[in-house]
């Protein structure tokens, strides 16, 4: 019967150092698929902060290809500008000329008109225009540059403009040369 005790002793002592393994197992295993779970999620994050990291660089470098294409094109646009300037009193000129000769029939007469137009749409194709401001609009500081100030001959061209002397210009919508202009007072 000792031998049976014994050797159910044994046996119930063999029963708990398996399921003791079995337990240690599991607990190994549960602190693998842990550990497992850890490293995933930290390469989860590791991975989206670089998505981050990869769209901010992404967009820098968006803004910058704008940034540097906006300039370039503006630069062009006001290449120019210094030669436009120094051309628009030649541009005066010929209007005065235009003024003095405008009932004048002769053929030389004639070639300078020719010469006039060609200025201005040679101007016109880099974007000059001329500002259309006449007796009775309204004073604008922004396009306008009131030289004098003179008694308004009617009482609706008080605060507005009563004479033009200098025609004012703009190059690709940017202001190269303010309208002088006589305000009524």
């Amino acid at each position: 019967m000792e031998n049976k005790e014994q050797h159910e002793e044994a046996k119930t002592t063999e029963e708990q150092v398996k399921e003791s393994a079995v337990e240690t197992a599991e607990n190994l295993s549960e602190n693998q698929e842990e550990g497992e779970k850890n490293e995933q999620l930290k390469l989860q994050n590791e991975l989206a902060e670089q998505k981050d990291k990869y769209i901010r660089l992404y967009s820098e470098f968006e803004n910058f290809r704008r940034r540097t294409a906006k300039e370039k094109i503006e630069m062009t646009q006001s290449a120019n500008e210094q030669l436009i300037r120094s051309l628009l009193p030649v541009v005066d000129d010929f209007d005065r000329a235009e003024k003095v000769f405008k009932d004048a029939k002769d053929k030389e007469i004639e070639g300078i008109f020719l010469i006039q137009n060609k200025l201005k749409k040679v101007l016109e194709q880099y974007g000059v225009k001329a500002m259309t401001v006449g007796s009775g609009s309204e004073f604008d500081s922004d396009f306008h540059e009131a030289i004098s100030q003179v008694p308004a001959p009617d009482e609706k061209l008080k605060g507005k403009i009563v004479d033009v002397v200098e025609k004012g210009y703009m190059l690709n919508e940017k202001v190269i040369r303010f309208a002088k202009v006589v305000v009524g007072g």
